[in-house]
């Protein structure tokens, strides 16, 4: 958790292209974790899905197809 003030500086300063694939029963890293990065993050595609905490044995093939998506539409603009 001490790594979190340097990366919201980061996200702040350079606006990376994020796509946030978030599990909303995730008991581990709870969905409440996923929004502060909207307070930082102007170029982002937030999803919250309906998985847990292994959202990627859950939901793999919709997860693959929203990356492809992200990645396609950071393509075409560039």
């Amino acid at each position: 958790m001490s790594h979190y003030p340097a990366w919201q500086a980061y996200f702040r300063q350079y606006q990376p292209p994020t796509l946030i694939v978030w599990g909303k029963n995730d008991h581990i890293f709870p969905a409440e974790g996923g929004h502060p990065y909207k307070q930082d993050l102007t170029n982002m595609d937030f999803h919250l899905l309906e998985t847990g905490h292994f959202a990627l044995e859950e939901d793999g093939v919709l997860i693959a197809d929203l990356m492809c998506k992200f990645l396609n539409l950071q393509l075409a603009s560039k």
